[in-house]
């Protein structure tokens, strides 16, 4: 596994716009969430592999160079501990924020993880696994989010971590990896306003898959963020 940058931050923490500011800066490709919808007859199994215990770290990130958002989030300390020369970036926001975003996106009851069969779900239930049926309570909510953000914190060396919102745009991202900050607009995606995806995903999983993939080739394209160095 050739992982050189692990992202410890929960979905809904700009996330999208980190994976697509690393892949510009010449940190990719980066694993998202997004991801293993655009792979799904691939991924799917092999993180329920993961989830059970039975983790293939080299063939879910094969070809991967960093990772952030779910559910490789997850998965931080076990990633950091097989590739012990990464480094760690922790994506953030105000905790109130965070819930009403889970709460209304990812977490909500409309989330599409019945398009993914029987696996997709149990993947669902798993990213889940903290919070079960509190996902309502906002007091509960904001305190895992804290808790969270502070086990990394703990546990991670400070010269190794950064600890980051998507609203700092790209000095402090630019100075932890020690490239130029560029003169390209920061990505700012994945708003609550406008949403991942307006079109309900196809049933076929083909069809769903490129879907996807053209979802995030686009994102790319649109925000202008082709990377500017090679790795």
């Amino acid at each position: 596994m050739a992982l050189k940058l692990i992202g410890a931050g929960l979905g809904r923490t700009g996330t999208l716009s980190l994976k697509i500011a690393l892949e510009y800066l010449g940190f990719g490709p980066c694993y998202h969430a997004m991801e293993v919808g655009a792979t799904a007859r691939k991924s799917v199994p092999l993180w329920i592999d993961a989830i059970q215990g039975k983790p293939d770290w080299d063939a879910i990130f094969d070809g991967y160079v960093a990772t952030v958002d779910y559910p490789g989030c997850c998965f931080w300390q076990e990633l950091l501990t097989t590739a012990p020369d990464a480094k760690v970036i922790l994506s953030v926001r105000d905790a109130d924020d965070w819930f009403e975003s889970v709460h209304q996106t990812i977490f909500s009851q409309a989330s599409g993880a019945s398009l993914f069969g029987e696996s997709g779900q149990a993947l669902s239930r798993f990213l889940r696994r903290d919070f079960g049926d509190k996902i309502g309570d906002r007091a509960f909510m904001t305190d895992y989010f804290r808790r969270w953000n502070q086990a990394v914190i703990d546990a991670v060396p400070a010269e190794r971590l950064l600890v980051v919102s998507s609203e700092a745009g790209w000095a402090p991202l630019c100075a932890f990896l020690g490239v130029a900050i560029p003169e390209q607009p920061y990505p700012r995606l994945h708003g609550r306003a406008t949403g991942t995806q307006k079109r309900a995903l196809p049933s076929d999983p083909a069809e769903r898959e490129a879907r996807l993939r053209n979802y995030l080739d686009n994102l790319t394209n649109r925000t202008g963020t082709h990377s500017i160095r090679a790795d």
